[in-house]
């Protein structure tokens, strides 16, 4: 019967829980706000689409001028927990150690060296938020930074972001722009063709969200690892 099933699946979940071979954890997910739903990689199209990539000063908090770095989101530069350069690239180990300011939001956020910083790309150094992107979620998680979620499951933007609080993130994308460029932070804007990921169902955006998750840890004969169920 559907009881008895019911009955030995709780007593199997609490079996692994009890042995610590189950448990809960925030993970990045594929969510789109306009379905407000979870998405499978499968279920997310990649398009690739003319945009843009913003060049931003965030200035060093000791007055020793400022690190540039490149993104094509600066709606998420409000989420930022950190900036990484590579620990050999000879033009930020001076840097490694050193607090920067964020602009707009005024925080002071670490510069870090990771050798997953691409030294090719943009300028070198890396905008981090491990709220709002997969590969700086696993470095966020590496180094211990703080998870700040400045947007919101209905694609708005949250009280973490501030005075854009409530703004839609493409309106946001517009309003953070004119602000870094009245306050003197927006180094230069490059033409930028790349690849966005859409819902499949209402080809809308998606955006990398954090999740509450259930996991259950599995072993092979190389490493442990984890299921997402």
């Amino acid at each position: 019967s559907s009881d008895l099933l019911s009955a030995a699946v709780r007593e199997v979940f609490v079996g692994l829980y009890r042995e610590g071979l189950i448990y809960r954890g925030k993970r990045m997910i594929n969510w789109c706000p306009r379905c407000m739903t979870a998405l499978a990689n499968i279920e997310v199209e990649g398009e690739e689409l003319d945009s843009h990539l913003y060049h931003i000063r965030y200035p060093l908090v000791d007055g020793g001028g400022f690190l540039v770095v490149a993104t094509t989101r600066p709606e998420t530069m409000l989420g930022d927990t950190a900036v990484a350069v590579h620990p050999e690239d000879p033009r930020y180990s001076e840097f490694i150690g050193r607090m920067v300011l964020l602009p707009l939001a005024e925080r002071p956020i670490p510069v870090i060296g990771d050798p997953y910083v691409d030294r090719e790309f943009g300028t070198g150094a890396l905008k981090i938020t491990p709220a709002h992107d997969f590969s700086d979620f696993d470095i966020g998680r590496k180094h211990q930074l703080e998870l700040v979620q400045v947007i919101a499951d209905d694609g708005t933007m949250s009280e973490e972001a501030g005075i854009y609080a409530g703004l839609d993130r493409f309106a946001c994308r517009k309003r953070v722009l004119e602000d870094l460029e009245k306050g003197g932070f927006l180094d230069k804007v490059e033409d930028y063709r790349h690849r966005v990921g859409h819902c499949y169902r209402c080809k809308k955006v998606v955006e990398p969200a954090l999740s509450l998750q259930w996991f259950v840890k599995t072993r092979s004969e190389e490493h442990t690892s984890e299921l997402q169920s």
